[in-house]
């Protein structure tokens, strides 16, 4: 309940004002409020999706920056996509600044409006206050027993003088919310119309670009054709190769290795493998790490048997345990690590990430995120995450305090 409705409400039961209701104008405020959530919101998740362009933007310059360190001076087609580079970065930008002053700047004027008239909302509700003390006042005047014609004529000059700031306000705005409520479809069609067509032209010039660098790439294969790198797929659990169960040891004389090309684009992890060491395994994947251990010991168990046969030392490939949750999995006991209620899995901010509303994190390249649940998983809106920043949980351990959402695409998960 609004303030001003809420002192209405006081003064009635006292006795010292009446009610006036207006179905018609409380509809159009709830439509109103309405109208600015749904505007923020939108406004919130446009700024979210051009922080994503930005950041995927600095991802492309740094991808175009790499092929031109290693494209050599003497390769055909270098100029054409040092050129090519140039304008992909100028393409973003402009796609960019496109975004901000046809979509961003229209939002943020579209929203300037509302404070001026949620404000006068409240100074309307205010005068209605005013207007129904006058009016009892007066009225209780003239009905009293004893009347003092001084005091009712002065009464009535205040219920005039009420009643007409009053309907001066309502009138306006008995106009104006109705109006401000049509436009809303005007406003959302324009808006999406602009990011959608903007998005189209830009994806059709990327295309382009794409295409022209994919040529030049296309020529240099065909001058350094004998040297093209093959990625060879790894063979199935299920389906061990078949011959060649002895592989011949390298020219050196020591153990044959094979190095492994990992297609899965999970990442490697530091320092590789050793035995005994713990694998994070994430729980949004169990197959997957399943699939990992299992895949490590079956070849251990093939090349211990067929080592007893031959004159190469046997490989033994050792278990080991999975960390899931911050529970080790594998031991004798279970420990769990100092970590919030319902924790999740780790991330890593890739980029800074500003705050635009108080239930959200402050993030800078590099800070480490527990990510929890939501308390209510309806609340969660798509593509953010709820966490809490490690260095301030280790500092406070208050996650009432700590926690907030942030946009999950600003981040890498670690664990």
């Amino acid at each position: 309940m609004r303030p001003e409705e809420m002192m209405r409400k006081v003064l009635q039961k006292l006795g010292k004002a009446d009610e006036t209701k207006d179905e018609q104008f409380e509809q159009c405020v709830q439509n109103f409020n309405k109208q600015l959530t749904e505007g923020t919101r939108l406004q919130k998740d446009l700024r979210t999706y051009l922080a994503s362009v930005k950041a995927m933007h600095e991802a492309s310059k740094k991808l175009s920056e790499c092929l031109q360190e290693v494209y050599e001076p003497e390769w055909p087609g270098r100029d054409e996509a040092n050129k090519i580079a140039e304008n992909n970065d100028l393409l973003w930008m402009d796609y960019h600044q496109k975004l901000v002053d046809q979509a961003l700047l229209t939002m943020d004027t579209y929203l300037g409006q509302f404070p001026d008239i949620k404000s006068r909302i409240a100074k309307r509700g205010r005068k209605l206050v005013d207007y129904d003390s006058a009016r009892h006042h007066y009225e209780s005047l003239q009905t009293a027993k004893k009347k003092d014609e001084a005091k009712i004529a002065k009464a009535e000059e205040e219920l005039i003088k009420a009643q007409k700031v009053f309907e001066e306000m309502n009138v306006d705005l008995q106009e104006e919310l109705p109006s401000l409520w049509n436009s809303r479809v005007g406003f959302y069609v324009n808006t999406f119309q602009s990011i959608a067509g903007l998005e189209e032209n830009f994806h059709k010039e990327m295309s382009k670009l794409n295409q022209n660098l994919n040529d030049v790439l296309v020529s240099l294969e065909k001058q350094h054709g004998s040297n093209t790198f093959t990625v060879k797929a790894q063979p199935s659990d299920s389906a061990p190769e078949k011959g060649n169960k002895s592989p011949s040891p390298p020219p050196d004389g020591s153990p044959a290795a094979t190095p492994e090309i990992r297609v899965n684009h999970e990442p490697e992890p530091a320092g590789g493998a050793s035995p005994g060491a713990t694998i994070p395994k994430s729980p949004s994947q169990p197959a997957e790490a399943s699939e990992v251990v299992g895949g490590a010991q079956e070849p251990g168990e093939t090349a211990a048997s067929e080592a007893a046969s031959s004159s190469l030392p046997a490989v033994v490939v050792e278990t080991f345990s999975a960390t899931v949750n911050g529970a080790v999995e594998g031991s004798s006991g279970t420990g769990r690590l100092d970590l919030p209620p319902g924790f999740m899995f780790k991330v890593q901010a890739q980029h800074d990430y500003t705050a635009t509303d108080t239930d959200e994190l402050q993030l800078k390249a590099g800070d480490v995120v527990l990510v929890i649940p939501f308390q209510n998983p309806e609340e969660q809106d798509e593509g953010w995450l709820m966490g809490v920043k490690e260095s301030d949980w280790n500092q406070h351990k208050e996650l009432e305090k700590c926690r907030g959402v942030f946009p999950e695409n600003f981040t890498e998960r670690v664990q």
